[in-house]
């Protein structure tokens, strides 16, 4: 086997190769607008997680039916009207 050794000729780069990969500004906006949409999509998944270990926390405590009851039960002002 020989002895020598393969160098990484691609870790040696000059300014003007580096310069050669920037990115355009539609590139920019496209990464910042997929970046946008996965953090949205990390909080929505966050959200869901939490509705499903706890359901009842997200519900109101009363309902229509009190309401109506409520209703007939001529505690609304303008159930008079």
């Amino acid at each position: 086997m020989s002895n020598t050794y393969c160098g990484n000729s691609s870790a040696k780069m000059s300014v003007n190769e580096v310069s050669a990969f920037s990115l355009t500004l539609e590139q920019k906006t496209g990464f910042a607008f997929v970046g946008i949409l996965c953090i949205f999509l990390g909080l929505l998944i966050i959200r869901c997680f939490k509705i499903l270990l706890d359901p009842y926390s997200s519900m109101p405590s009363s309902t229509w039916e009190d309401e109506v009851e409520e209703f007939d039960k001529g505690t609304f002002e303008y159930a008079l009207a």
